[in-house]
């Protein structure tokens, strides 16, 4: 039987691979250079899901993703939290002492900067947390360290020199789980939801604030609401939005149709179970 396959953007060892091997370990993971290449392989089929981080909770949303996600063709089936843990690896036999420079990407860098500074050691950017791991396997180096999660260590055949070394121990990334099928199963109804969708309001006065007023009226929490700008143009009127529950909730079927009204496009991207992260996080 052909094993399923879920893609990811980084190399084998990044975060995203964690996500995929701790939540899906009976899917092959399948890592992307872009984003664009891993929606894209959920798209053609060559992966059944994609494991796609949208926001962390140090460094914000990640800005590429939202951009994405309306014009993929994809659906969200799930959410998933991670907890964020960077480990400082060196090849074999390398000391502590002996690091002078330190390579990882610039977020993780920013997220250990503590550490950094308290070995001393140049930090170095790369465009991959588990990329730095790769590169120092291929290229050894008895001065440097890489700032990787603790799978890039076990693959490349690193050694872990401290663990846990991020400043903020909260540090959480939270991924979206998509799916190339366009009508996929709906979540258990025992199972409180989460709606994701897309919508662009009407050239009208206060559109905004009248194509959102149902949300209010209804008794619906919108738990995220986020405007971008859509091919250059410098005007916020595209929204990406999250709000609980399911759309043939009666509050919320009430507050769609008031949003419909005052928008000139309107796209649900998923509907979802919550993770049970968002109670106890």
């Amino acid at each position: 039987m052909t094993q399923r396959r879920i893609a990811f953007q980084g190399e084998l060892g990044a975060n995203s691979h964690e996500a995929c091997s701790t939540y899906y370990p009976d899917y092959e993971p399948v890592p992307c250079a872009t984003f664009e290449e891993a929606f894209e392989a959920v798209k053609t089929g060559a992966c059944e899901l994609g494991m796609i981080p949208v926001e962390n909770s140090i460094a914000g949303r990640v800005a590429d993703v939202h951009h994405l996600l309306p014009s993929s063709g994809l659906r969200i089936i799930g959410e998933r939290f991670k907890p964020i843990h960077f480990q400082l690896m060196a090849n074999p036999g390398v000391k502590l002492e002996d690091i002078k420079t330190v390579s990882s990407m610039a977020i993780a860098l920013g997220q250990c900067r503590k550490t950094v500074r308290r070995l001393k050691a140049r930090p170095e950017a790369v465009g991959d947390t588990a990329g730095a791991a790769k590169a120092l396997a291929e290229h050894p180096d008895p001065t440097k360290a890489a700032i990787s999660p603790a799978l890039a260590a076990e693959i490349y055949g690193l050694d872990i020199l401290m663990r846990d070394i991020e400043d903020e121990h909260h540090n959480t990334t939270r991924f979206l789980v998509m799916t190339a099928d366009a009508s996929p199963p709906a979540p258990p109804f025992t199972a409180p939801c989460i709606t994701s969708f897309v919508f662009r309001v009407r050239n009208l006065p206060a559109a905004l604030y009248k194509a959102m007023g149902g949300f209010a009226t209804n008794g619906v929490n919108i738990s995220k609401l986020e405007s971008y700008m859509e091919n250059g143009a410098w005007t916020a009127t595209f929204f990406y939005a999250e709000v609980d529950g399911r759309p043939e909730d009666r509050g919320l079927a009430l507050a769609f149709e008031e949003l419909r009204f005052f928008s000139e496009r309107f796209e649900i991207l998923g509907v979802y179970p919550a993770d049970p992260f968002r109670t106890r996080g």
